[in-house]
């Protein structure tokens, strides 16, 4: 019986070997450009297409240096995942064990972190270069459950030859990105793995609903530290004329006075205390306040001038908007649906309406609801620069887009009908 790409994880849950020596077919005849039995999943099937473009060798096992110790704890001492880690221990290693299965989390940069659970499957994980330390992006070892996700930006299951390295065909994984709440960066990717025989189709559904618990989780914590920011900043705010606002190293508002309130303020990258011209805001000044800024409206008009925004795709899985012009030069990293809309905002410089946006993003006109949301976050940091019916960039603002060097790697999560038309449609240098 022919098999949909869709239908082979449910089938392997059955009949595993099957499967597996059914998914070696596949991965023989696409890496031999013949015909294969039935189609990769799109998924894996653009993973494979960026290793090929990328030179990655399927059967060369290539493990980069593991990093020392030290680096090890100095990152997970940085990482906010570290707040994170007893939940996921919680949520996943009792029934990991119990399926023969490990937990491994990865930060953004695809280097190893935490590593638990089976200790027999520990043992078996060192013979494919899965140790702590290990960098397992995609564009080092092929197609995996820990680097995939995180080009992605969604939840991967990797069973059997669906990895792209072939000394990675014995083992199952399925991994989820953890995105911070507060900036919409990858943080890093949580995966269950395991041998072969472990499979269950069930897994990635597992994985993703923790790593969403671990975003709600992040979520509380940042709540809970604007409260305590709020409790610094009023008796400050309650002294001062005028609008001011009390906002954290992110930008977000703890409290403000004198104006109406505003969610978010877009802070340079690495601010420093004086005169400051911010989107929305406008001219201030700017001053460290408890484990936050306090930002002042300052006398005196907005600087003018030609404003540059530089909207940077040209790395495979951090994506930012930079603004220069005026008295301030600032750098906001992008979540990846920011990034699509941007993008489309900035090859259609006459605009687009909502329904046109929503026909651009999902295909369906009718999402305006979507569309509308999504662009009222994006106004709240770029809104000095961005009008409206059509959502569009303001005619005077100079927009340049920083592309990588195949367009193919455009927004590679990317899903948007407008996105994949265009990466199809670039010729390729």
């Amino acid at each position: 019986m022919a098999l949909s790409p869709m239908d082979v994880t449910q089938f392997a849950a059955a009949d595993t070997a099957r499967a597996a020596r059914m998914l070696s077919a596949v991965r023989s005849a696409r890496l031999s450009g013949g015909p294969a039995p039935v189609a990769p999943r799109p998924v894996i099937e653009q993973s494979w297409a960026r290793m090929l473009r990328s030179g990655v060798d399927p059967d060369h096992d290539f493990r980069s240096g593991l990093l020392p110790l030290d680096e090890i704890r100095r990152r997970r001492e940085a990482t906010p995942l570290r707040h994170v880690l007893p939940l996921l221990r919680e949520a996943l290693l009792s029934v990991a064990d119990i399926a023969h299965h490990i937990m491994v989390v990865a930060d953004e940069d695809g280097r190893v972190l935490w590593r638990e659970g089976s200790a027999r499957v520990l043992r078996r994980a060192d013979t494919l270069g899965l140790e702590l330390g290990a960098d397992w992006q995609e564009e080092v070892v092929g197609t995996n459950g820990l680097g995939t996700p995180a080009v992605t930006r969604r939840p991967v299951q990797v069973f059997a030859s669906e990895h792209f390295v072939r000394s990675q065909t014995s083992w199952t994984c399925a991994g989820a990105p953890i995105t911070d709440p507060r900036t919409g960066r990858l943080l890093g990717v949580v995966d269950v793995s395991g041998p072969l025989e472990s499979m269950h189709p069930a897994t990635l559904a597992w994985v993703d609903s923790v790593a969403k618990l671990a975003e709600a989780r992040l979520r509380e914590l940042h709540t809970q530290s604007l409260e305590r920011l709020r409790a610094v900043a009023a008796p400050v705010l309650a002294r001062l004329a005028g609008r001011a606002l009390v906002a954290d190293r992110d930008g977000w508002t703890a409290a403000v006075t004198g104006m109406p309130y505003l969610e978010r303020v877009a802070l340079p990258k690495s601010p420093e205390p004086g005169a400051r011209w911010l989107p929305v805001f406008g001219a201030c000044t700017v001053e460290p306040l408890g484990e936050g800024w306090l930002v002042r409206a300052a006398e005196g008009p907005v600087p003018q001038g030609t404003t540059r925004i530089v909207l940077d795709l040209g790395q495979p899985r951090r994506w930012s908007v930079r603004v220069l012009g005026g008295a301030e030069e600032w750098t906001r990293e992008l979540s990846p649906r920011h990034a699509e809309l941007l993008y489309l905002l900035a090859v259609r410089r006459s605009g687009r309406s909502a329904a046109a946006l929503a026909e651009d993003m999902f295909g369906d006109p009718a999402r305006t609801v979507t569309v509308r949301a999504e662009m009222s976050r994006v106004r709240r940091y770029l809104g000095a620069y961005l009008e409206h019916r059509p959502y569009r960039f303001c005619e005077d603002a100079e927009v340049e887009v920083l592309l990588p060097p195949d367009p193919r790697d455009l927004l590679p999560h990317s899903t948007a009908p407008a996105v994949v038309e265009k990466r199809a449609s670039t010729p390729v240098p």
